[in-house]
């Protein structure tokens, strides 16, 4: 069975773990305190970096990397289009969420608000705090125009940008940090991946020391 080293509110681990639940792919899912640098996690990932996927005799890091490999060695069902264009669009996203909106929102949200207190490093800032919560606005507007002219984020289909995107709101759906009313074509959205079968142990976690609100795992609501 393929072993994922992961932290449960980590958006890149989540968006593997979307992906191997979505290909019907069996994991055990190991809890990895990365921040501590152990020997034995170095080994595995010398860049000291969740997710790490152990499968088919292989050890893998890089989330987008990892995804990009599912979808080549198991490829039904696909979270790739067939065209270039499409494909390109895809990994746009994919980056928009794991690069701009990871720097502009998560790390200002997220880690201040979880991250820090798990790994003892003090209180969050409220300047990023304030930061995070003004950028997600703009962010979730941008999500509106797009599923204003797609059905879903990168087009007709489900695809690893819908996961990547997903993975980063649910994390801070967990904190309570997404006004869903800001956009009901968002919170459709949402609403339909929520209720996808490979949901269900990301509306299944639980974080010592962090109650979810109970709007989290509520698939209607």
């Amino acid at each position: 069975m393929a072993k994922l080293y992961h932290v449960p509110l980590s958006p890149f681990c989540r968006k593997v773990r979307l992906s191997l639940a979505e290909k019907k792919i069996e994991c055990e899912l190991i809890e990895e305190r990365y921040w501590e640098k152990s020997t034995d996690f170095m080994r595995r990932n010398p860049a000291g970096k969740v997710p790490v996927l152990k499968i088919d005799g292989m050890t893998l890091s890089e989330s987008s990397a990892i995804c990009e490999y599912l979808e080549e060695t198991c490829p039904e069902p696909s979270l790739m289009p067939k065209s270039a264009e499409n494909r390109y669009e895809v990994r746009r996203l994919v980056s928009w969420f794991d690069d701009k909106f990871h720097h502009e929102v998560t790390s200002k949200l997220l880690y201040e608000r979880v991250n820090k207190k798990v790994m003892g490093q003090g209180f969050p800032e409220s300047a990023n705090v304030k930061a995070g919560a003004k950028a997600i606005k703009f962010h979730l507007d941008y999500m509106a125009w797009l599923l204003d002219h797609r059905r879903w984020l990168a087009g007709d289909t489900m695809t690893l940008a819908d996961f990547a995107a997903a993975s980063h709101l649910s994390s801070l759906d967990y904190i309570s940090d997404v006004d869903w009313n800001r956009s009901q074509i968002v919170k459709d959205w949402y609403a339909k991946i929520k209720s996808r079968p490979a949901f269900r142990s990301i509306l299944a976690d639980q974080i010592p020391g962090f109650r979810p609100p109970e709007h989290y795992a509520d698939l209607d609501f």
